[in-house]
């Protein structure tokens, strides 16, 4: 028996992300120049004591599961517990897709109840953040809670885009509703929540039963238990959270890792984030290379100008090229001469002899044209071929081709 389980669900197309979700799921879109999204809840279950993990996978899990493994890199290579790619299944009653976040948890009350467990923590797959769940269960068992929601106050502003909640002083959620248009509130629901297991099983049984129900925990799971007068909690996070599920707020959150200011350390040697990191040698910086307020990882070859950006493993940045304010995923080659601003490159793209991706925000008169360029994986730019911002390129460009 297991005292707390996690179900992590990773199975969501991510099509907001557009070229960087056509072949692989969104956790497994790389970050911070070495992790994966999904290396920080995986992460933070290691370093909360929680020892099995089911991962709900759906969209393009091939990359995904390749990259989890058995779990190693974040000691979840267990015999009993460890973590579990889950994903649909064939049964005896014919095979159905996860039809919505709740429905995904019912297709897999078989694996939750191999573990016995009182209590399950329902965790998504990108967002990043660091978490004691551990402190979150101790809440929701001084409260003798049947649910309790990890939240955030937001702006009015950003409110219509979370649950939003209304609790008591003590904590005691007295209203909940999912995206409001009209928010009376602005106390935001992170999409993290501990449930009382026995509790959410029944639920998630009469869920599944209703026909009418879109079978997700904001919209049917949590109201339904608000409305039979279950005990749900608030419990308040501080710290640094981003659900990065947009180019703006992927690329936002990459940039915060070079801001000083904000409170994003993955440093932090007594809550590491590990990752399934390739085998490269260490970067080499040429003796001609300029490189400010940068990451550049292991296996990195920079002759040019970085500045700002964020470099993964195996990029490289030729003699004379320059790199701004961007994101340079793995293998990603910048050549000589080429211009790189404001931008999130893919895998293995890449740009040719003096091309130009992106531009600064104070080159473009128009600021409603102004946004972060986005190049596919495997995508070439050839030799001279301008790219303006807020381009979403999933096919390669011919040299010369002007595409501002």
């Amino acid at each position: 028996m297991k005292e707390c389980i996690a179900m992590l669900l990773a199975g969501g197309q991510g099509s907001r992300l557009y070229a960087l979700t056509k072949k692989l799921a969104k956790p497994a879109v790389p970050f911070g120049g070495k992790y994966r999204i999904i290396d920080f809840p995986l992460s933070n279950c290691v370093n909360s004591g929680i020892d099995t993990v089911g991962i709900l996978t759906q969209y393009q899990p091939l990359l995904l599961n390749e990259y989890i493994g058995n779990g190693q890199p974040w000691d979840l290579d267990r015999l009993y517990g460890g973590v579990h790619v889950l994903p649909p299944y064939q049964k005896a009653t014919g095979s159905d897709w996860y039809k919505g976040t709740a429905n995904a948890i019912y297709q897999n009350i078989n694996f939750i109840e191999r573990y016995d467990p009182e209590y399950v923590v329902i965790l998504s797959g990108d967002h990043i953040y660091k978490m004691d769940y551990s402190q979150m269960l101790q809440f929701h068992k001084d409260r003798n809670a049947d649910c309790t929601i990890a939240v955030l106050n937001v702006s009015l502003e950003e409110a219509s885009r979370f649950g939003i909640m209304t609790a008591d002083a003590d904590g005691t959620i007295t209203k909940f509703e999912e995206k409001p248009k009209h928010p009376e509130s602005t106390l935001a629901s992170m999409g993290i929540y501990i449930f009382t297991w026995s509790k959410l099983r029944e639920y998630l049984i009469r869920d599944e039963e209703d026909k009418t129900s879109s079978n997700d925990f904001g919209k049917n799971i949590i109201p339904n238990m608000l409305a039979d007068k279950q005990k749900l909690v608030a419990w308040p996070f501080e710290g640094y959270w981003k659900d990065v599920g947009t180019i703006d707020s992927l690329w936002e959150a990459n940039m915060d890792l070079l801001d000083p200011n904000v409170p994003l350390d993955v440093w932090d040697p007594s809550w590491k984030i590990f990752s399934r990191t390739s085998g490269h040698p260490g970067h080499h910086i040429g003796k001609l290379a300029h490189v400010d307020n940068s990451m550049v990882t292991e296996g990195c070859e920079v002759e040019g100008t970085v500045q700002n950006s964020v470099l993964f493993a195996g990029a490289v940045v030729a003699k004379g090229a320059t790199v701004e304010s961007s994101i340079i995923m793995p293998g990603a080659v910048v050549e000589e001469g080429a211009e790189v601003y404001y931008s999130i490159i893919a895998e293995n793209v890449v740009v040719k002899k003096g091309a130009v991706v992106g531009a600064k925000p104070e080159d473009v008169e128009d600021k409603s044209k102004w946004g972060v360029a986005v190049v596919g994986e495997g995508v070439t730019i050839g030799e001279g071929a301008k790219v303006g911002p807020k381009a979403m390129l999933e096919k390669d460009v011919k040299a010369g081709e002007n595409l501002w």
